[in-house]
């Protein structure tokens, strides 16, 4: 299945996306929708969000703040379920990584589900914090890539 990728312009494409957010974290994994939403769900230039979608039909997100003057922040990478284990996330992902190189910057950064820590891996990411930390009560641990 080809995928599409949609840089958000949007509010109609934001609400996709959060509507992917919200089946992924908020239902399956039970993460508070209070603290799943934050400032950075708004259609700005200061934020980056990505939408992926095959046959017609939005199927994963992720977005992309300024960490630093010259790192990226990867955040939210939500793929639904029935459409796992298809490539959508890697794709995602380096799509969010190509939009970093186009604003200049040299690193990406994110904190990565301890249960996807090996996915993240494959992609070139590398373990940075010392040990892993709760964020929302599900085990992280940071990770950093080299644009």
């Amino acid at each position: 299945m080809a995928a599409e990728i949609s840089y958000i312009t949007t509010e109609e494409q934001l609400q996709k996306a959060l509507e992917i957010r919200n089946r992924v974290f908020v239902i399956e994994q039970q993460v508070p929708a209070d603290i799943e939403i934050d400032q950075y769900d708004i259609i700005s230039p200061d934020v980056h969000h990505v939408l992926l979608s095959t046959d017609g039909q939005a199927v994963a997100t992720g977005r992309l703040i300024y960490y630093t003057k010259d790192t990226a922040k990867m955040q939210r990478i939500a793929v639904l379920e029935s459409h796992r284990a298809f490539g959508y996330g890697r794709v995602l992902l380096l799509a969010m990584e190509e939009r970093a190189r186009e604003l200049g910057l040299a690193y990406s950064i994110l904190d990565a589900q301890c249960q996807a820590q090996a996915f993240y891996e494959k992609l070139g990411y590398e373990v940075i914090s010392e040990e892993p930390f709760y964020d929302a009560d599900i085990l992280h641990v940071r990770m950093k890539k080299s644009l």
